[in-house]
């Protein structure tokens, strides 16, 4: 019972102190000290309490960043005729596939690491984690090959499709070729084409919904095209028009306006060329373009979480500190009554007994609501006055004196 009831026990919260110790000039200098810190702590806690709702707020929307996507195409080739010195008999087996000139191609990418953020460096994400789907045209002489001269792969759900850091696709053949690759590229959030009319007022060809959205807002709010009497309204001018088709336009309206100029991106195309029957004095080193990509700020997001979600034996520990300043400075106001009390003791001990056993006195008598004889204990001045009849201790009094009548009643 009683561990129930110290679990139940309400904390001391209140830090400051009271306004005789703050008034003292024996403390005056140390408890205006306490007071500026105690005035910093509120400042510090109003800082962080501000600071991790705008942690949490900018959570909520899931923090992007654009980084940039390396892609490299190369080729390596086998079974050539000039390769016959070196691979020994430049006889073909068509059942084997030995000495069948034949080429690779090798599509490969990885993402560029940010150089101030080394120490957020985390795993590196496969090559196929960013993209949508590909494919690879081979652009050859058809009647000499006329099957297999396009691949694609489309990024399926689940486990079918396990992360890849590239692509190769072998073939056969020994004459000049030329590869296109086109990438759709996985962006986030998903990224959109804005349509030429939207395009010329807001000045950016790709964007997503809601960056749409957010730049067409400014440029109402720049052009002062909300309505003064109804801020519910957009009233359109000369290009607006165009995409509204409409003088004035509901506010709440306008992403659903916005997505009917918004269509798929453009997919990134790249193009290769090689020549299989040619030698090779040194490696080739692969063909690189670098692509930008949206992509959610992994790392940012990362140090917000560890931010947000404090140590718990931090925060213990800064409560049991708050709990004992609270007790301290309770203390310290207990001492101070016990030492005015004292001194005044101490200066004229007849008049504060005096002044004391008057105060009891009194203080007895309105608990109890009677006294030795009429008058005892209280002035005649206070009797006379309606005033004193008045005052809390009244209340308290019939309280006292109406459950002493009730409980007689029980006996």
């Amino acid at each position: 019972m009683d561990g129930h009831k110290a679990a139940k026990r309400r904390k001391l919260t209140d830090k400051s102190l009271p306004n005789v110790i703050l008034q003292n000039p024996d403390l005056a200098e140390d408890s205006q000290m306490y007071q500026s810190l105690l005035d910093m702590e509120r400042k510090l806690d109003w800082t962080i309490t501000r600071k991790r709702t705008e942690i949490q707020d900018t959570l909520s929307r899931n923090p992007t960043t654009t980084r940039t996507l390396r892609i490299f195409v190369s080729h390596t080739v086998s079974g050539q005729s000039w390769q016959a010195g070196t691979e020994g008999d430049n006889l073909a087996n068509a059942e084997t596939g030995e000495s069948i000139p034949a080429w690779q191609v090798k599509v490969e990418g990885r993402l560029l690491e940010l150089p101030q953020r080394g120490k957020d460096k985390g795993p590196q994400r496969k090559f196929s984690t960013f993209i949508k789907r590909m494919m690879v045209e081979f652009d050859r002489d058809t009647n000499v090959y006329p099957e297999n001269n396009i691949v694609e792969w489309p990024r399926a759900t689940g486990h079918h499709n396990p992360p890849l850091d590239g692509f190769t696709i072998r073939r056969t053949g020994d004459v000049p070729t030329n590869i296109r690759v086109v990438l759709y590229l996985d962006h986030y959030p998903e990224q959109y084409q804005l349509s030429p009319d939207l395009c010329s007022i807001l000045g950016i060809k790709e964007e997503s919904h809601l960056g749409a959205v957010q730049a067409l807002w400014n440029y109402i709010r720049i052009q002062g095209l909300q309505d003064k009497t109804d801020r519910r309204l957009v009233r359109a001018d000369a290009k607006l028009r165009a995409i509204f088709g409409a003088e004035t336009v509901p506010f709440q309206k306008l992403p659903e306006y916005v997505k009917r100029h918004l269509a798929p991106p453009e997919p990134i195309l790249l193009h290769y060329s090689f020549d299989p029957s040619v030698p090779v004095v040194e490696p080739d080193r692969p063909t690189a373009w670098d692509v930008e990509l949206k992509m959610e700020d992994g790392a940012l997001k990362s140090r917000m979480g560890v931010m947000l979600h404090a140590n718990k034996e931090t925060s213990s520990n800064l409560a049991k500190m708050d709990e004992e300043i609270a007790l301290l400075a309770q203390s310290l106001h207990n001492s101070h009554l016990k030492r005015t009390f004292l001194q005044s003791f101490a200066n004229d001990p007849a008049k504060f007994i005096q002044t004391w056993l008057e105060s009891q006195s009194r203080d007895l008598e309105s608990v109890l609501g009677a006294g030795a004889s009429e008058g005892l204990t209280l002035r005649q001045e206070e009797l006379r006055r309606s005033e004193f009849f008045r005052l809390p201790w009244v209340e308290e009094a019939v309280a006292v004196q109406e459950g002493l009548r009730l409980a007689s009643k029980g006996m």
